[in-house]
């Protein structure tokens, strides 16, 4: 048999090595040198939804953080509409040289692929890089109607048959699935509304065009406290901190209906990874802050004192897209 020569292979290596400069292909330690000088200008995060939502409010109070430790502007994009496609089509249309990411709910992978076909696969063209927040959603209700609780609630719903519906923050993400849910659950036929964001449908809540929503604490909490809408319910296992007074689901009787969403800090898989290694680091030493986190707090947003890898964000989105969908079916969802 014969075996190349020392000689050929060298030349081969040489060959390829020549090729990988032609082509543009960084090597290692091309990717560690440009993580060394990396930013060297503006960070971008796109937010799939408008301005004043929890997504836009943690962008740019990340932003604010990462700004002054790093020396360079970031600059948040709202993209809203299309349940967070707009942006995710934005971050994907970017370059990937670790300049561009995406603020979003985990509800972009674990549950919205379910309610819509989206033209990127979730588990494999994004990465949840940082988890800043998790919090629970909470029911909120026009200030007006007396209701103050599930049970009233749903008795309200069945007295005025065909008339009652419920906003969301987008369709196909928690806020909807979990209106459906408790339709089924209560035997209710609420009609679903959906919004592009938070801001348009709390407003609408508070206005009476819509008498009911499962909202993020950030938009509502705000409003809870200066009497202009009626807290209902938290979805987590124990009540808020925010809102010390509102019971849990569990606590009415539901504990089905718990959930404790989170916002994450999304990027691409090809963005090279000690660009995202040091990224996920900068993110990490601005949101365990103690006055970011004492900030958040007070509007029912925590942070995980030890945010978890991005190995163990992927198993729990692939265990939340599990229970999502079995619920889905269970509740017969045609997507709208």
């Amino acid at each position: 048999m014969k075996t190349s020569s020392p000689q050929l292979s060298r030349r081969t290596a040489l060959a390829l090595a020549a090729l990988a400069v032609v082509l543009g292909a960084p090597t290692a330690p091309a990717f560690a040198q440009n993580a060394d000088k990396w930013p060297e200008k503006p960070i971008k995060i796109t937010v799939g939804a408008p301005a004043g939502g929890s997504a836009d409010i943690l962008a740019r109070a990340v932003g604010d953080g990462l700004s002054k430790a790093l020396g360079q502007p970031v600059v948040v994009d709202n993209k809203p509409g299309a349940m967070g496609g707009i942006g995710t089509d934005a971050l994907f249309a970017s370059p990937r040289d670790g300049y561009s990411y995406m603020m979003a709910v985990n509800s972009l992978v674990s549950e919205i692929p379910f309610t819509v076909k989206p033209k990127y696969d979730p588990f494999k063209d994004l990465v949840p890089l940082v988890e800043i927040v998790n919090s629970p959603l909470v029911l909120i209700a026009n200030a007006a109607l007396p209701e103050s609780n599930l049970k009233d609630m749903a008795a309200y719903v069945k007295a005025n048959p065909g008339k009652v519906s419920f906003a969301s923050y987008s369709a196909g993400t928690l806020s909807h699935v979990m209106g459906l849910q408790w339709n089924k659950i209560a035997g209710l036929d609420m009609q679903h509304v959906g919004y592009k964001g938070s801001p348009p449908a709390v407003q609408d809540v508070m206005g009476g065009q819509v008498q009911f929503m499962f909202d993020g604490p950030a938009t509502s909490v705000p409003n809870i406290r200066g009497g202009k809408l009626k807290a209902l319910a938290v979805t987590s296992p124990r009540r808020s901190v925010a809102l010390p007074d509102v019971p849990t689901v569990a606590e009415q009787g539901h504990p089905e209906l718990t959930q404790f969403p989170w916002i994450a800090l999304w990027s691409t898989p090809d963005v090279p990874a000690p660009i995202q290694t040091k990224m996920r680091n900068e993110v990490i030493k601005v949101i365990t802050d103690p006055a970011f986190k004492q900030k958040f707090a007070a509007f029912g947003l925590e942070v995980d004192p030890k945010p978890p890898t991005v190995e163990q964000m992927q198993q729990t989105l692939r265990k939340e897209a599990q229970v999502v969908g079995d619920l889905l079916r269970s509740i017969n969802y045609k997507p709208e």
